[in-house]
């Protein structure tokens, strides 16, 4: 048996939420909506919460036909049907379209598959050894991306053009091969996640799991204010809300370590507990 708690929170004083967790049945998921930074057009007209709405319903029907099948091949599927959602109205070939992180936990009795596309980590308890899944190529991309920056030439030192420049290339690593990938418009991204099996039986029988959206993993990698361990025992004692309302603290007392342009962030967290078995 999956016991599984989860909280969803947008960033303090935005309306809109574009994150979003979810359970269909064995599977539960959380995923984490782009932000298109201000002034930059998309070729859509739909936003992220659009987007992760539309992925989270497609991805159920994609495990409610095909239960059995790999979470990469139900995640291309459910990719490929939310293009079919866009319309006509929409260039899905634009190098920005709306886009998510997927991170996706399903228990199939005897064991537990997981998927993690873009950086919305996993943290796994596995017979009392901690660890944590994560697919760290967007961070890759982006401190490439800061050294591109870092070489323009004077005449575009001003923060807007370097802030303009880095999207503008970052647009163009992602879905590629030596760039990251996340869920868009290109089904082929499912088959670049990181993904694997666990088992549900015996001494390294998965006990508890963590999903996480950056804003909540941020607790640990971006404000230190516990380990992966720790975030476990915390999730543990005071659920997912406790966890993100620690976040919230910690953004508003350490304004000094915020990143990526973002004064705050939309928070969520799926948190899982398994019964042991024999």
């Amino acid at each position: 048996m999956m016991r599984v708690r989860s909280a969803s929170a947008p960033a303090p004083g935005r309306p809109v939420n574009e994150d979003l967790v979810f359970r269909i049945a064995p599977l539960v998921g959380v995923l984490d909506g782009a932000t298109v930074p201000e002034g930059f057009d998309t070729g859509c007209v739909h936003g992220p919460e659009w987007y992760v709405r539309h992925l989270a319903a497609r991805i159920a029907v994609a495990e409610a036909v095909r239960p059995a099948a790999r979470l990469t091949s139900n995640l291309a599927a459910a990719i490929l049907a939310v293009r079919a959602d866009h319309g006509e109205q929409c260039d899905l070939d634009h190098p920005g379209p709306p886009s998510s992180t997927v991170c996706l936990l399903r228990d199939c009795g005897d064991q537990v598959d997981y998927l993690v596309l873009c950086d919305s980590p996993l943290v796994l308890d596995c017979g009392g050894q901690v660890s944590v899944v994560t697919d760290n190529r967007l961070d890759t991309a982006m401190a490439e991306l800061r050294e591109t920056v870092a070489v323009l030439p004077g005449g575009a030192a001003d923060p807007a053009t370097r802030f303009r420049h880095a999207v503008s290339v970052q647009r163009e690593r992602m879905n590629r091969t030596h760039g990251y990938w996340v869920a868009a418009a290109d089904p082929d991204a499912a088959f670049h996640a990181v993904t694997g099996t666990l088992p549900r039986h015996g001494p390294t029988a998965l006990r508890r799991a963590a999903l996480l959206s950056d804003g909540a993993s941020s607790a640990v990698e971006q404000f230190g204010l516990t380990d992966w361990p720790g975030l476990l025992d915390l999730l543990s004692a005071d659920g997912p809300g406790g966890l993100i309302d620690r976040v919230r603290a910690a953004e508003r007392d350490h304004s000094d370590r915020l990143r990526r342009h973002k004064a705050t962030d939309d928070a969520s967290v799926v948190f899982c507990e398994f019964e042991p078995t024999g």
